[in-house]
């Protein structure tokens, strides 16, 4: 399934250039490999608590949102077919100041990844060895996580898709047990299986929609098809195609995850101090014991992963972005000779998830992350108005409505963030205007660009 180097002939000047092997069914299962199979259910517990429970709903809207930038993403891959960025996209197509600001926003998301994944998985720990304090597991996972990227390791693609396997068993696992328990409710009528979609008692607007803007992490990672444009089988078709089916087959699989979990636990609230291990909660409730160890130890395995992967992607742009000197360039710039590593990046980064899991909770540092996500979704959906609509020839309706659907319903989710976070953000993007004005010399030179690296680093 992975793309190779294409042969050159011999004797011949031409370039290599990447081999277009992956086809349709391949880009859709790379995409379901990045976003991961169980997606909902390390952040099940903080969308049930701030939703009243709504959990299938806020999945469901966030799919809604996620379906109108997947066709912009995927847009936009036709147009850069080498970039994939968010930061590009909007760059080139509307002004390079906002591209800026999306740019700065993708760095949050970067570094704050890492953070969240040694939360959960320095939580998920505790449910097996609770006589460990939490700050010792944080200093472990950190620690382990920045260990291992400074000795270059890297979890194959192939490690990834049997993971993504071992996932999908354990969710039919958990469908298994949750229908057994839920054998015979039907009695109970049709309000019951209804409840999980709208229940009067617990609903309210805000707190769907607070619940909508944490719920679109489970769709983190679909917009990675988008680099694989050179790689591609028909490109122009297969991006849009896949991204757009990644995103419609994650919410059906995070929708009936959620649902089922819904009808086993209800809209009781869980204990803050356990919201971290809420899925696994729901399991044991519904399958005992067995259950709830199988459901904690994959989600902290997929965390482990996660939190790697991210440390890894977010040392690559911090090291992209020294190496033009967009950032001090000693520092971020700087490769260890031995292993030819951005050493100094990625220790900064474990250093980053270290002190900030010590004082952020899980909860505030998803909506963080999410912050930037949205940022970054309504530009793309901005960047291809402005492409497929303002600037073309052929004023087709889907170009307008398409794009600027997606930027309202991501625009209006993003509004519904905490106010913790939404203060914070702002605070980060100020920071980073602050940054570019004196970078530029008042905004007169070149502006920062946020580019990852891609020379195997």
């Amino acid at each position: 399934m992975s793309a190779g180097a294409a042969h050159p002939v011999a004797g011949s000047s031409q370039p290599l250039s990447l081999r277009r092997s992956l086809n349709l069914w391949d880009l859709i299962l790379i995409g379901i490999v990045i976003v991961q199979p169980i997606a909902p259910m390390g952040i099940y517990g903080v969308i049930h608590n701030e939703a009243g429970g709504h959990v299938v709903t806020t999945i469901l809207i966030a799919m809604v949102a996620m379906l109108f930038t997947a066709i912009s993403y995927g847009k936009m891959a036709r147009a850069y077919p080498a970039a994939g960025s968010a930061y590009t996209y909007v760059a080139e197509e509307i002004h390079p100041a906002l591209g800026y600001v999306t740019g700065w926003a993708m760095v949050m998301d970067y570094v704050l990844n890492p953070l969240v994944c040694t939360v959960l998985a320095s939580k998920l720990t505790q449910n097996f060895l609770p006589g460990i304090p939490y700050w010792m597991l944080v200093i472990g996972f950190a620690g382990m996580f920045t260990a291992l990227n400074l000795r270059a390791i890297e979890t194959s693609a192939r490690i990834n898709e049997v993971l993504a396997a071992g996932m999908m068993v354990v969710v039919v696992i958990f469908f298994a047990f949750a229908i057994r328990f839920l054998w015979g409710l039907h009695v109970q009528g049709a309000a019951f299986f209804a409840r999980p979609f709208y229940d009067p008692g617990s609903f309210s607007f805000h707190g769907v929609f607070r619940g909508a803007s944490i719920a679109v992490l489970t769709y983190i990672g679909f917009d990675g098809i988008s680099t694989l444009s050179e790689e591609a089988e028909n490109p122009r078709r297969n991006i849009l195609l896949a991204t757009v089916l990644v995103c419609v087959i994650t919410g059906a699989l995070s929708s009936a995850e959620v649902y089922a979990a819904q009808l086993v636990w209800g809209s009781k609230p869980f204990p803050p101090a356990l919201v971290e291990s809420a899925f696994p909660l729901v399991a044991r409730q519904a399958g005992g014991f067995l259950l709830f160890h199988l459901l904690n130890f994959t989600i902290l395995i997929a965390t482990i992963g996660s939190g790697m992967g991210a440390q890894l992607a977010a040392a690559r742009l911090l090291y992209g972005m020294g190496r033009t000197s967009a950032i001090p360039k000693r520092f971020f710039g700087a490769i260890e000779p031995r292993r030819q590593i951005p050493m100094n990046s990625v220790i900064l980064i474990g250093a980053v998830a270290l002190a900030g899991a010590l004082f952020l909770t899980y909860e505030r540092g998803v909506e963080l992350l999410n912050f930037g996500a949205f940022i970054a979704f309504m530009g793309v959906n901005l960047a291809c108005f402005v492409r497929y609509f303002v600037r073309a020839a052929d004023k087709r309706w889907m170009n307008l409505v398409s794009p600027l659907l997606g930027f309202t319903i991501c625009c209006f989710v993003w509004l519904n963030l905490g106010r913790t976070a939404k203060v914070a953000g702002s605070a980060w993007i100020l920071a980073g205007m602050a940054y570019g004005a004196i970078k530029t010399r008042g905004f007169r030179g070149e502006l920062v660009r946020f580019e990852a690296s891609t020379d195997g680093v």
